[in-house]
Order: structure tokens, then sequence, then C-alpha cells
């Protein structure tokens, strides 16, 4: 099941997408990781899939990650009288702790963290921004507003509040049995929603006891402006365009994602694009160009993941969505312009040995015949490293460790082999050279790279680098003990 590309494709599962035969089928179309949306399904439902994933990975042979996505704190408006009401711009609203059925001057807004926050001058976005408040005037329990911009506001509708950092905790009770529920599940990934510093990472990773690495949704200008903090106590950073888009100026969104993604490049973490970038395919078996185009400038960016929702979890052609977005990936990955952008990005401080021996494996790869480069990891951080290079040749994981390799393959460019635990650099490198002939990355009479760290098994310790034969033959004649 090698891939003729290098970013990942992650896949949301959902009632389109539920059953074994959907979910293989979408992982031989081009799905990589699959993503278990914890705001809809029950806990049975999400261990159903969950049971399904594993099953596929036993029955093809490839690790497969699976990804956790928690709801996050929801805020909403509460009720109206008639269901309903309409604004316009320029006249008065309120928004207030009184639970009464709300109408068109006033409704119930349910959060008084909210009201804590509030300074005149912020905005409240309701319904994805469609509706724009100004408050004029605020305390404890209400926020007096001018419309900027009307229409129907109707029941529980979703609410923004751009403009101040909130009160609130990043995960909500539910986000917490949530939490325990997946880990015990055993997934390999789980995205928080609504970060808006470290310390929500932080705690989310108290929480999370080892289980499984944390990823960071990038949804608020909170978190943009926090991003460098986020980033360092973060495994991976997921730049989620959609709440992104209604918090910010739209016309922001495209420089935070590309400088997000070199951030996330500079510091050997993996990050997804995501929100919308195949959304007609949720009726439609055919993209729009301008879709095409947004997939293809993440792909340049150098994003190591791209990432599907409705389109697979309830749209109607969920098979057509992944293969498009491979086509789309083995296309601008094989244009020359792609390694030039990609290449002209390269600009990592190197500060270990690791960086150093990576760096190196990089360019006698690509200044030599060499057909691919195998990194033994402990961890997943060499592999990680090997993949901040984006080189030209293919990058073999070789991890000992099977929840390493499930979540590498969220990292661009990362063919994960499971291997076991090596004793020796020789044994190593016969394993590594049996996993490149095998996976049809190199033949006998030619040469691959081998990083490894000695001693074996401690995560942190690369320090070797060896162009070896893939004739085992010949290893055995020229490799030391």
């Amino acid at each position: 099941m090698r891939r003729l590309r290098n970013v990942k494709i992650v896949a949301t599962l959902g009632p389109a997408s539920s059953d074994y035969e959907m979910i293989r089928a979408l992982f031989e179309a081009g799905a990589d990781v699959f993503r278990l949306n914890l705001s809809h399904g029950t806990h049975d439902e999400i261990a159903a899939r969950h049971k399904i994933i594993r099953q596929v990975e036993t029955d093809i042979g490839r690790p497969i990650a699976i990804l956790a996505d928690l709801q996050g704190p929801k805020l909403r408006c509460g009720v109206f009288a008639d269901g309903s009401a309409l604004l316009e711009a320029g006249q008065a609203f309120r928004f207030d702790l009184d639970e009464t059925p709300g109408d068109a001057t006033r409704v119930c807004l349910p959060h008084h963290e909210i009201f804590d926050a509030l300074e005149p001058g912020a905005h409240i976005l309701v319904n994805d921004g469609k509706i724009r408040v100004r408050v004029a005037d605020c305390g404890a329990d209400f926020a007096s507003c001018i419309v900027e911009a009307g229409g129907e506001i109707s029941n529980r509708k979703g609410v923004n509040v751009p403009d101040v950092v909130l009160p609130l905790a990043a995960m909500s009770r539910k986000d917490r049995d949530d939490l325990e529920f997946v880990g015990e599940l055993g997934v390999d990934w789980v995205a928080l929603s609504f970060v808006q510093r470290a310390a929500d990472v932080a705690e989310a990773r108290e929480l999370v006891r080892g289980r499984a690495a944390v990823l960071a949704k990038i949804e608020k200008p909170a978190a943009v402006e926090a991003f460098d903090s986020i980033l360092a106590v973060s495994d991976g950073i997921m730049v989620a365009r959609g709440d992104l888009g209604v918090e910010l100026p739209i016309q922001n969104v495209p420089p935070i994602q590309k400088r997000l993604i070199r951030k996330c490049r500079a510091a050997a973490k993996p990050v997804i694009v995501a929100t919308q970038m195949l959304e007609s395919m949720i009726t439609s078996p055919m993209p729009t160009r301008a879709e095409v185009s947004d997939v293809a400038t993440a792909i340049y960016e150098g994003a190591d993941a791209v990432m599907l929702s409705a389109e697979s979890a309830a749209g109607n052609y969920p098979l057509e969505a992944v293969g498009t977005m491979h086509n789309v990936a083995v296309e601008v990955e094989s244009d020359p312009t792609y390694r030039n952008v990609i290449e002209a990005s390269r600009g990592a401080k190197k500060q270990s040995v690791a960086d150093g021996i990576v760096s190196a494996a990089r360019e006698i790869a690509e200044t030599a015949d060499i057909k691919a480069i195998a990194c033994f990891t402990q961890s997943g951080t060499t592999a990680k490293l090997v993949a901040r290079e984006r080189p030209r040749v293919p990058i073999i994981a070789m991890a000992a460790l099977t929840s390493t390799a499930r979540r590498l393959s969220l990292t661009w460019g990362a063919y994960c082999v499971k291997t076991d635990e090596m004793g020796r650099f020789k044994q190593a490198v016969v394993r590594a050279v049996h996993a490149a002939t095998t996976e049809g990355f190199a033949n006998k009479d030619e040469f691959i790279v081998v990083t490894a760290g000695v001693p074996f098994n401690e995560p942190g310790t690369t320090n070797i680098l060896r162009v070896a034969p893939c004739d085992e033959r010949l290893i055995y004649r020229a490799e030391p003990e």
C-alpha cells in the first residue's frame, strides 16, 4: 500500500462511512488517518468505528492512525418565543442571562464567562458570523449592542466572541469524559478544540497521560497570538479554518495558514490543514476548481496533511472525495515548482546531533544515487526530523513501538514499518534493507541511507548514519558488529 505522494490524507468517519467495506475502501483510496468526531455520535458508535479501523489495519498489514477530535466548549444563544427574530442593521439588541424566550430586542446568552470578559467595542458574532453586533455597554449579566450586520437569528445558534480571551477551559465536562473514553479505547491522536493558550494544551496532556499525542486546533484569534507557546507544548497542530475564518477577517486566514505551516515544519511537528477543503463534494461527485486550488495550496505550502470533514463523514461521495484529494496531491508533488517551493522554505536552525544527522542523510540521499532514507525511531522524533527536511527520496520509518508507527502515519512522507527492537547496528541495517526491498523502495543492486541511535531503544539518541547496499551479503561482509 505504498502511496505515490508524501502529504497525508485525514478522512472523518460518520454515517456515510461507518461499515468495514467503506472504511477499508477509504483507506485503499488514499486515507492515511481516520478522524472520529466526538461532536457527533455516541460512545458506542465511536467504539464500533474504532474497532473496524483496527480490523482494517490488521487485514491490510499497515499502521493506521486514529484521531479523536474533542468537541470543545460550545457557546450558543438561548431560544426565541417565535423560534426566531429578524435583526436589522443599526438597531439595538441585548444579550443577558434571563432565560425568558427572546424576541427582536433581546435573547438569553447563558454563558456568564462571556459577560465577565466583554468590553465596550467588542464584537459578538452569531450563526457563523452571519450576524454581527458591537457591544455598546456591558456588565456582569448583560451586553447592550448595536447590530452591524443583521439577519435572522434563531434558537440556539452558535456564538463567537473574537475580540477577547474568554475565561473558559478548553475542555468541558463532556470533553473530559470523552477524553478518558478515547484514551482507554486506544486512539493515537487527540485534537483539542478552541485552544486559547498553552495552558489549555498542558491541561489536556496531563489528562491524556501519554496514551495519545495531543494536537491543538487553531481556530481562535487568541490562539494565533499565542501560537509559539501553544506549538511548544503540542505534538501537532490543526489549522481549523472554519471558526478562524469567522472570528478573523476572512482575508487574514491564508497568510496565517502559511505562517503556521512554516512554524510547524521548523519545529518538526505535523500540521493538518482542515475545513471546507472539498465542501461541494458533499453533494457533488466533482469539486470546484477553487477547492482543488485550495487543496493544492496547502500542499505547496508544505502541510503534513489535508483533511476531509463532512465530505467523507456525511457526504454522498466519500470515496470520490478521498480520490480527488489523492490525485491532487500526486499531481502537485510531481510538479518541479513544488520541489522549488519546498526547498526554498527549508531553513530550520540546526541545534543537535540528531539535526545534523538527518540533514546529512538528506544531502547524501540527494547527491548520490540513494533510493530511500530508513530511520529507526523510538518516539518518532527522528522520523519527524527527517520529514522536516522534505527529502526527495522516500522516508521509511522503522518503529519497534506500534503506537509510534501509528502516530507517524500523520507525518509528511513517513512510510511506517513495524519492526522488532534492535540490539546491534548491523541487525538494524539488515532490517532496513529488508524493508526497503520487500516494500518496493529499492532493488538489491541499489543503496539506502540508514539512521539510528546507539544505544538502541532510547528516545533522542540519533547519532549514526550509514550508506548501506541493499544486498544483505555485502552488509554481512562489510558491516562491523
